[in-house]
């Protein structure tokens, strides 16, 4: 099986200029440095220990972001390599000035290119993040005995039916993570099953609070611009979604002549289309590239620009999250919950599951599926009390996490 992966791989290498090039023209990749996939590298390796931390997207990115913080301060450390195989997450590292870190874009997972990315970064351990699987960087990891660790790591019931189908391959590559994290009890059944060898639980990183990207000063000009506005956020949306929270928002407008819906979709590429989208409604729009200095007569805010979702949580009393009415699993609702603001829902939160029940507990969550109950559960006050709750138990899964990977940066696992 490993062998047929080989050939996949090297025929999607093939076709991978055409792939190149579409994505460029989508700007999802980035024009200059998508060459780093075929690992012609951007940065060089400086001496001393290196350790490596690969997510996929900008969600994982974000939530290692404290870890970084903490081996910032280690001297031990020298050099801290973070891959990441999207555009948006590459233009968050961008902007955040660690002294440490390297960012490069994640190679195309093929025996040749990962057998050459190890031997010119030379990590002394490797840390993947949440679902990140990759047979050929496992196998050459492995062969190289570089320790491999799945932090947080997170499976889906989907996914693990997934790997099933080919259940004598998936064992084998998942026998070659050397310790797995599991962000919840669904998942560290499923590592057993795949043949993990070691597990233990430490809880979900997304709990600790992120001081690096997290400014808890609201954005002067953000502040000044919906101050006399009552608002409702809609992040993380996907494709139906957004027609979804503007039919709301024409019911919440009918009560409130001041009200304004703000729209972070999960994609930024598609703020064109939700534009069009919501016009069939006879809303007025509005893009937060624009920089618009009065919104009075605006219904909707697109935000179509990368990073901006915190600054929206800040002002938010009321986010409504997306991924959650269509079948995509949810998105995890820790960071808008953070900053005091009531969490809408539909019912497909399967991917955060205890999460969701965690929060619910504190009765900062609530379960909408249609447009009349996203506008009459809207509220305009954020609820402080109970955001040192979620804070305090970061610091705890902070703490433990760093005690763990010491163990194997030190090798003394």
């Amino acid at each position: 099986m490993f062998i047929v992966y080989q050939l996949i791989t090297s025929f999607i290498i093939l076709f991978s200029p055409i792939i190149i090039l579409i994505r460029i023209f989508k700007k999802k990749e980035d024009k200059i440095r998508f060459k780093e996939k075929f690992c012609f590298f951007s940065k060089k390796r400086n001496q001393g220990k290196l350790i490596w931390f690969h997510g996929s997207s900008v969600g994982e990115i974000m939530s290692v972001l404290p870890i970084i913080n903490e081996y910032e301060k280690n001297n031990s450390i020298k050099r801290i390599l973070i891959t990441s195989s999207t555009l948006s997450s590459s233009k968050i590292l961008e902007k955040l000035k660690f002294k440490k870190v390297i960012h490069q874009f994640y190679p195309i997972d093929h025996i040749y290119f990962s057998k050459k990315f190890l031997n010119y970064w030379k990590p002394s351990v490797a840390i993947f993040l949440e679902s990140e699987i990759w047979p050929s960087m496992f196998t050459n990891l492995k062969k190289n005995n570089i320790p491999l660790i799945l932090l947080n790591a997170r499976i889906t019931k989907k996914t693990f039916l997934r790997w099933l189908k080919i259940q004598k391959f998936s064992k084998s590559i998942f026998n070659l993570i050397s310790i797995a994290y599991p962000q919840n009890n669904e998942t560290k059944l499923y590592l057993k099953k795949l043949n993990v060898n070691k597990i233990q639980g430490i809880g979900n990183i997304k709990y600790i609070e992120n001081n690096k990207a997290q400014n808890k000063k609201v954005d002067k000009n953000l502040n000044k611009l919906f101050k006399n506005l009552k608002t409702c956020v809609a992040a993380s949306t996907h494709n139906p979604e957004e027609v979804f929270a503007g039919e709301a928002h024409l019911l919440l407008k009918k009560k409130y002549k001041n009200f304004i819906t703000i729209i972070i979709p999960r994609h930024v590429h598609r703020a064109n289309e939700i534009s069009e989208q919501l016009k069939t409604l006879n809303l007025k729009i509005a893009k937060h590239s624009s920089k618009n200095k009065n919104l009075n007569d605006v219904d909707i805010y697109i935000v179509d620009t990368f990073g901006e979702s915190k600054k929206f949580y800040k002002i938010a009393t009321t986010v409504f999250l997306g991924g959650s009415i269509i079948n995509h699993g949810g998105q995890n609702p820790i960071e808008p919950a953070r900053f005091g603001a009531k969490i809408l829902h539909g019912p497909n939160i399967g991917n955060f599951k205890e999460v969701y029940k965690y929060l619910k507990n504190l009765k900062i969550t609530k379960k909408i599926t249609t447009p009349i109950e996203l506008a009459n559960s809207n509220i305009f006050k954020k609820d402080m009390k109970k955001v040192g709750k979620i804070n305090y138990q970061g610091k705890i899964i902070l703490k433990k996490t760093i005690k763990e990977l010491n163990k194997l940066i030190n090798n003394e696992l």
